[in-house]
């Protein structure tokens, strides 16, 4: 849930001081109230290792790069692009 919200982990200790300052609600539960709060669900649909995120991730970005490439390559090969012209290559300004 925290991943979700954009929490950094690494801030967590500075999050989780409710033993310190008693107002505050424990870590999972301000957590978890905050989750409710922005996404109006007690919990996410699919929970997720930090390891299978990371792959999904990684896998996503590659799938974007490869369609990024192709929609290049698919661009250039249009119509009206340097090379559907037939004059292009040649040294004959007429």
């Amino acid at each position: 849930m925290a991943r979700e919200l954009g929490m950094n982990p690494k801030k967590f200790g500075g999050l989780a001081n409710h033993d310190q300052e008693r107002w505050k609600a424990p870590l999972p539960d301000f957590i978890a109230r905050l989750y409710f709060k922005r996404f109006g669900k007690e919990r996410p649909d699919e929970v997720l290792s930090i390891e299978d995120w990371l792959k999904r991730q990684k896998k996503k970005n590659e799938e974007r790069k490869q369609r990024k490439a192709q929609e290049l390559v698919e661009s250039q090969q249009l119509p009206g692009g340097p090379e559907s012209d037939p004059d292009a290559g040649t040294d004959d300004p007429f």
